[in-house]
């Protein structure tokens, strides 16, 4: 089996994801030097938590599990999943959907960039990345929705909104991670503008986003206008000269 830099973690949040979960888990475990995957599950009924614990029991050296008591959210899980891994001496953390639409081949790229930046994103809007089995009106949402970022908050990045991501420990302590207060997706354009207003040094590498081919997506208009409200507090933090 490939030997687990311990310094590396990556963070997925769950909610029924028994589908993917061990495909995604092989992927992992299929690199020449894995993170440690830790598994934040909230109480799915489809079993995923149970996956988690198994696959915690057999490779306690790749896998880890934290359950939650119910469906409690997207922002909340990882920053869970975040705090846990650096607490237990974690130097790069990566996060990642568990729907296979990240693609745990291209986490190599992201700690080699990783080397030099100290944030890294895994875009679909730089030259060589791009989306799959998304629909026109998916895909005008998301290019809409990652301008408003950029122009609420001044970040000059292709993908604000993109989950596929590698932090350095060091920024993420600067940037006050423990502070997010966003729920929902909003929570990743929270964490980039901390760690831009930070001193972060921001680099993106190409991805293929591939739509989930099993379960059901966590989007919803209650997700949607979320990141529609935080774009006024991005745009007056930006206005104040706001620091984490």
């Amino acid at each position: 089996m490939s030997r687990t830099d311990t310094r590396v973690w990556a963070v997925t949040a769950t909610y029924n994801e028994a589908e993917n979960l061990p495909e995604l888990a092989d992927t992992i475990l299929a690199l020449p030097e894995p993170p440690r995957l830790l598994i934040v599950d909230d109480n799915s009924p489809d079993g995923t938590g149970e996956i988690a614990d198994r696959l915690a029991s057999e490779h306690p050296g790749h896998f880890a599990c934290l359950h939650r008591p119910a469906k409690m959210g997207y922002a909340s899980a990882h920053l869970l999943g975040i705090r846990y891994a650096l607490d237990h001496g974690a130097q790069e953390v990566i996060t990642l959907d568990a729907d296979l639409s990240h693609d745990p081949a291209v986490i190599p790229t992201l700690l080699e960039k990783l080397q030099s930046a100290d944030v890294v994103i895994g875009s679909r809007y730089v030259p060589g990345g791009g989306t799959v089995n998304w629909g026109d009106d998916r895909k005008l949402l998301s290019r809409v929705a990652g301008a408003l970022v950029r122009l609420a908050s001044g970040m000059k990045v292709a993908d604000p909104t993109g989950g596929f991501r590698a932090y350095r420990a060091s920024i993420l302590h600067a940037a006050k991670f423990r502070h997010a207060r966003q729920e929902g997706y909003a929570f990743l354009s929270e964490m980039l503008f901390r760690c831009v207003r930070a001193g972060a040094e921001i680099a993106e590498v190409p991805i293929i986003f591939v739509d989930r081919r099993a379960g059901r997506s966590k989007l919803s208009k209650t997700i949607i206008v979320e990141a529609m409200l935080h774009l006024f507090t991005l745009a007056g933090r930006r206005l104040t000269g706001w620091r984490p």
